[in-house]
């Protein structure tokens, strides 16, 4: 699964659970409640003022190895 702005991020953890420091990095503390669960990667960079391009790079690397 390629990780793009508009997936949800729930999904990436589910499928990708070692990704979540890479979400903790960007301030994104609350990972298990269901209101951050819900977010497409897009709207949490909006939120927490993060490049979404550079996030899903570093996303994409990580479940690359």
């Amino acid at each position: 699964m390629a990780i793009t702005k508009d997936t949800i991020i729930g999904d990436v953890l589910d499928k990708y659970p070692q990704t979540a420091p890479i979400f903790l990095s960007i301030g994104m503390h609350c990972l298990g409640c269901p209101a951050s669960r819900g977010e497409s990667v897009a709207d949490a960079c909006a939120v927490h003022g993060v490049n979404a391009d550079e996030l899903i790079e570093k996303l994409n690397a990580a479940v690359a190895q």
